[in-house]
């Protein structure tokens, strides 16, 4: 027995060696494992192929493929050089081997590894020449010629200008198709070739058949590159050769759209009125075509409204027209007519912008698009009922849109954009009642807090300045109007803190401008309290957005005392208890938080002479005296520890005592007697006001129609008298000695008798 291994001895050894090796080196090898399992796998291939089992060589062939795959270049050149070699052996393989390299080829193009791709490519290419029995059709080859010739342009179309044209030339002799054609002429018009040498391209495939769109395609390539005489002549023979088909008005949709970007506008309105003729000649654009052509014009129009060429914009949305029916509804014909007015007011044509908003409004009628069209003819011609009415189905339309954006499919900022613009065009043409009115609107509907506020002082200024131009009976609405302007300002100023846009800065700034505007008004409505009182609450709560600085603290106790002071004033006019009682409970919130505000002003500076103590307890007691406060005494106990009460304060007291609804004789009295007791310690003693409040006494304990008395309430007014009694008596004496002493000095001014 011979110790020699046969080659199929040797096959069935390696076969088993690398299936070993492949199982042994568990699923993520080391790169130097991979290239040994690739080599031992083309060797076990070739072993296969040796002694006629080619089947069997499949598997390791494949080897060569994830090779590919995972980067290792020269290790798949060399497993697929060694698979050519074997093809003198295998000849029927060579298609199997061409679409393999053209694959790879493909992979490593995408990767924009175009050294790589056109290696492959080529090798497809040669590989598919080796064998014409067993090679790839002939459109392969031309497939793989073209994106060769891809390959070329995109690597370096400078370096390799050449051998991209040779690709994709004898691509083209393989088999003559749109895409190589294309290509070719995309290659010669990078390359700088003569007119000459692109015609001689184009001329390629002029008797073959080729689509519409690949027709118009490469026109528009030669267009697009400048080549105009080229481009527009075989864009001139197109038509020719689809005469039949229903696409046709592509073409001379491209014509009209090069040569209007050619500046040949003369020559694209031709070619419209063409289209128009062919129109209502039975020659109808598709569908398509048309919406397209709708497009172009409208885009022609919008550049010379742009220019300020308003009547060649008009030409241009004229020919748009062209193509509707007479009555026709259609939203995009209302937006013709919309664009068609604007032009017309520019050019001062009032009755004709009249005309196409009417039309506009026949077509889309809950537009505010047209709306504001007819709002800017009203403020043109000064019609100001006119113009506050489309404003007002503006603001209405402005609402719709914001709940349903999305179904409409507008813009969330249509609304107020032309809100706000049709107040700046009402200002610009001074008419004030209109602006106010579209302001108002765009206050209401504004999200950005910036905007909102720019909005709202100009509302103010505005009003302000028709407030004061108007009579006063007609003032209420205004002032209402104030109210409501302020009010908005203080909501959005307590809901911007969520806003990023909006700084912290900006709020006070804000904030501060409002609140002295708010102080502003009451002070000027100082004849109508109600509102006064509004304003200074409104100035109060505005403020509260504001630094806590002495001047803040200070406006903000005035504020509120004079809010106090307004509701206690009310209280005491002819109102319902309920009303009343209302009234009083508000002044009574006002003088707490004033209190606060107070203890924390009084720590900022002396105050020695400012009355608020004197104030807020007056107002205290006035406001929980006659809602029958059961705290009313408890007030009072602080008050009558307190040696600094003012004679005056505990007069008034006593007065408010007993004024109604409140009955407090007791508190009254107490007052009373305090109020005695100061005017005892004077130096020298107010006898009428000491009179007064001795009468004041008397009458509180002698009350009218009485006659049954107790003797200790007569007691009581008995010493009231002695009292009063004593301070006359002491006041006479001293008036007589005041008369004696101005005698005594009248005598130096008398004659002397005669003896």
């Amino acid at each position: 027995m011979g110790s020699v291994v046969n080659d199929e001895q040797r096959a069935k050894l390696r076969f088993v060696a690398c299936r070993l090796v492949c199982l042994c080196e568990g699923s993520d090898p080391p790169e130097g494992t991979i290239r040994r399992q690739i080599l031992m796998s083309m060797k076990t291939g070739k072993g296969w192929i040796d002694i006629g089992k080619a089947d069997l060589a499949d598997g390791f062939l494949e080897i060569a493929m994830s090779a590919v795959a995972q980067g290792d270049f020269q290790k798949a050149v060399k497993c697929v050089q060694r698979c050519k070699d074997m093809l003198m052996k295998l000849p029927k393989e060579t298609c199997y081997l061409s679409i393999l390299c053209y694959n790879f080829g493909v992979e490593t193009y995408e990767w924009k590894r175009y050294e790589q791709s056109s290696f492959w490519l080529s090798q497809s290419y040669d590989i598919g020449k080796m064998d014409m029995k067993y090679s790839v059709s002939k459109e392969m080859q031309a497939k793989v010629l073209r994106l060769l010739a891809t390959a070329y342009f995109e690597w370096d179309c400078s370096l390799y200008l050449d051998k991209a044209l040779k690709a994709v030339s004898l691509a083209n002799q393989e088999n003559l198709h749109p895409a190589g054609v294309f290509l070719k002429v995309k290659i010669l018009l990078k390359s700088g070739a003569s007119d000459e040498d692109i015609n001689s391209a184009v001329a390629e495939f002029l008797h073959h058949e080729m689509s519409l769109d690949f027709c118009l395609n490469t026109a528009k390539l030669l267009l697009e590159h400048g080549r105009e005489s080229v481009g527009f002549d075989f864009l001139k023979s197109v038509p020719e050769r689809f005469e039949s088909s229903p696409d046709l008005g592509k073409i001379a949709l491209l014509h009209i759209e090069f040569l209007l970007q050619n500046k040949r506008e003369l020559l694209a309105k031709q070619k419209v009125e063409e289209i128009i003729i062919g129109h209502y000649t039975g020659k109808q654009l598709l569908p398509e075509a048309l919406n397209q052509l709708h497009i172009i014009l409208w885009d022609r129009a919008a550049k010379h409204y742009e220019a300020k060429s308003y009547s060649e914009a008009l030409h241009w949305y004229n020919y748009s027209v062209s193509f509707y029916t007479p009555g026709q509804i259609d939203q995009n014909l209302a937006k013709l007519q919309r664009n068609m007015a604007s032009c017309y007011l520019h050019l001062k044509q009032v009755d004709k912008a009249k005309e196409a908003v009417k039309e506009a409004e026949r077509c889309d009628p809950n537009s505010i698009f047209t709306k504001f069209c007819v709002y800017k003819i009203a403020v043109m011609e000064k019609d100001t009922d006119k113009a506050v009415e489309a404003v007002i189905e503006m603001g209405k339309l402005a609402e719709k849109l914001s709940q349903h954006e999305d179904e409409l499919r507008v813009d969330e900022n249509t609304g107020t954009n032309l809100l706000s613009l049709a107040a700046q065009i009402a200002l610009e043409n001074e008419q004030q009642v209109v602006a106010i009115k579209a302001l108002e609107y765009l206050s209401e509907h504004l999200q950005d807090c910036r905007q909102l506020f720019a909005a709202l002082k100009c509302l103010v200024r505005l009003t302000l300045s028709k407030f004061m131009a108007e009579k006063e009976e007609k003032r209420d609405e205004d002032i209402n109007s104030m109210l409501t302007y302020l009010t908005l300002a203080h909501k959005r100023l307590a809901e911007s803190f969520t806003e990023e846009k909006y700084t912290g800065d900006m709020r006070i700034l804000d904030a501060h401008w409002f609140r002295k505007v708010a102080w502003n008004l009451a002070v000027q409505f100082r004849d109508c309290p109600e509102k006064m009182r509004d304003f200074f609450l409104l100035s109060f709560k505005l403020s509260q957005f504001c630094p806590s600085d002495k001047a803040v603290l200070i406006a903000q106790k005035t504020c509120l005392l004079m809010a106090a002071a307004v509701d206690l004033e009310m209280g005491r006019q002819q109102v319902t208890p309920s009303e009343q009682t209302e009234l009083l409970t508000q002044a009574l919130q006002h003088i707490q938080a004033c209190k606060e505000i107070w203890k924390v002003l009084k720590l900022t500076g002396d105050f020695a002479k400012d009355p608020t103590d004197t104030l807020l307890l007056l107002y205290e007691f006035e406001a929980r005296s006659k809602l029958n406060d059961p705290t009313l005494h408890n007030l009072m106990e602080s008050v009558w520890e307190q040696p600094q009460t003012e004679v005056k304060t505990l007069e008034i007291i006593a007065s408010l005592a007993m004024e109604s609804p409140a009955r407090y004789p007791v508190l009254c009295k107490k007052a009373l007697k305090s109020a005695l007791n100061l005017h005892r310690k004077q130096p020298v003693i107010d006898a009428v006001k000491f009179s007064k409040c001795l009468h004041s006494l008397i009458n509180l304990s002698l009350p009218t129609g009485l006659t049954d008395l107790d003797a200790c309430v007569l007691q009581e007014v008995w010493h009231y008298f002695e009292d009063a009694l004593s301070v006359v008596s002491s006041t006479m004496i001293g008036l007589y000695s005041e008369v004696l002493d101005k005698l005594d000095r009248a005598k130096r001014f008398l004659p002397n008798e005669e003896e």
